[in-house]
């Protein structure tokens, strides 16, 4: 019989990047699925770039960061990067993301794999805590969004003190986005580029796509990428992940 899981004393983690920008984790998640959210707060309003997988509360697991309502931006519609969607008013999304009828979702290895096209093995169990004891990981599923608003490319996000603007880079997915602060360099990537294997093989991905992507991102003055995955990194980074992926066999 497997043990059960112990009980995380909090669920969600934040480390602070910078003066106005915070870095909200799952450490007791899968590294597969242990995705960033990034909490950019704005002179009028803030931003919440992604929200993890809901397996818990964000709003309640993180009441004083989410004090003022966020403007919700998911980069794409996988159950790491909007699981918690559905807790907030405001959430928007390119329109090729199926955000308000996303697929279920699974806490199961082998589940997940199949509805992701995931060639490699998984483990039985992506969690390896619960956020109560009465939790059942058997029962997640990822709840629809309320997408309030379309985000294509092009379009800006004004808060006030700094505007973003977004990129539509498919590739990933058909409507994977980031947003870039063109004034300070600062570009959030969700999982169109992260230092570690990009998954471009998996239901929905286009390899040609996302090599379009990665060249657009050449030409951007990035000083400093935040990415759905991994640490932050620079311009140098990011320009020879780029030149690897572009460089490998059908490159």
């Amino acid at each position: 019989m497997t043990p059960p899981l112990p009980v995380a004393a909090s669920w969600y983690a934040t480390d602070r990047v910078g003066e106005t920008i915070t870095r909200i984790t799952e450490p007791h998640v899968h590294e597969l699925l242990s995705a960033n959210s990034w909490h950019v707060r704005g002179r009028d309003r803030d931003v919440l770039v992604d929200c993890g997988l809901g397996v818990a509360s964000l709003r309640a697991g993180l009441t004083g960061l989410l004090a003022r309502e966020p403007v919700v931006v998911l980069t794409h519609a996988h159950l790491d990067h909007m699981g918690s969607a559905h807790e907030f008013a405001d959430c928007r999304a390119h329109p090729a993301e199926p955000a308000a009828s996303p697929p279920p979702g699974s806490l199961r290895g082998p589940a997940l794999a199949a509805e992701l096209g995931l060639a490699g093995p998984l483990p039985p169990l992506l969690i390896t805590a619960v956020p109560a004891g009465d939790y059942r990981p058997g029962d997640y599923r990822l709840r629809p969004a309320r997408v309030t608003g379309p985000l294509r490319d092009g379009d800006v996000l004004d808060l006030g003190d700094r505007t973003f603007a977004v990129l539509h880079l498919p590739g990933h997915t058909p409507g994977s986005i980031a947003l870039f602060d063109r004034d300070d360099g600062t570009l959030f990537t969700g999982d169109v580029i992260y230092d570690g294997a990009l998954l471009d093989g998996i239901v929905g991905a286009d390899r040609d796509q996302y090599r379009r992507s990665l060249r657009r991102l050449l030409g951007l003055p990035v000083r400093l990428v935040h990415p759905g995955h991994g640490p932050s990194f620079g311009p140098e980074r990011l320009h020879e992940l780029i030149h690897d992926y572009l460089s490998a066999p059908g490159g």
